[in-house]
Formats: structure tokens, C-alpha cells, sequence
């Protein structure tokens, strides 16, 4: 399974940047990767990993901003069609026959 994480959040002020970058490093620090700008991924084991990874993700969220969170199978995350750009590395680097041995 993978949990998507798609965010808006505002910017203007500084304590919104620092609310930002304080978020953006937990999800990295949580072992997301970034798909695109403010749309992260993470692989999870099971749901009991997805619940305490939406958990995790309730304890780190920003006091303001749009925040989803998205679980999607693997099977739809490998059909996601790339219409403009470049699959990222770790897109790249782990293929499915891959993912089958976790």
C-alpha cells in the first residue's frame, strides 16, 4: 500500500514558513518521498502501519493549511500515468517485482 499526502499550506508570514518547513522535514524525517511539489509518498506494510502512520501524521500537522491524506494499493500507485516529467528516483529504483518481496 501506499499512503499519498497532499498539502497546502500558507507561506506568508514567518511562523507559517516555519510551520511549512517544520512538516515538510517530518514527512521526509517519516520516510515519504517527494512525488511533486507539497504531494508526498510512503510505502506502509498493512493497515495497522497505515493507522499508525495517520496517527503519526494527526500528532505533526500544522496549525493552518489543507492537509489529505489519500491510501491507494500498489496495484493503482504502478498504474499512475506520467503525463509530463520524469518518474522519481525512488519511482525508479524500486520496481514492483521488487516490492513483492516485503
Amino acid at each position: 500500500m501506499r499512503l499519498l499526502v497532499l498539502f497546502d499550506l500558507p507561506v506568508k508570514l514567518p511562523r507559517q514558513k516555519k510551520a511549512y518547513t517544520t512538516f515538510r522535514r517530518f514527512l521526509l524525517k517519516d520516510g515519504y518521498d517527494m512525488l511533486q511539489w507539497s504531494v508526498y509518498a510512503r510505502l506502509i506494510n498493512g493497515h495497522d502501519a497505515m493507522q499508525k502512520h495517520l496517527n503519526r501524521l494527526a500528532d505533526n500537522l500544522p496549525p493552518e493549511g489543507s492537509i489529505r491524506a489519500l491510501q491507494i494499493s500498489e496495484r493503482q500507485f504502478v498504474t499512475m500515468r506520467i503525463l509530463l516529467g520524469s518518474p522519481t528516483f525512488q519511482e525508479s529504483a524500486v520496481s514492483r517485482a521488487q516490492l513483492l518481496l516485503f
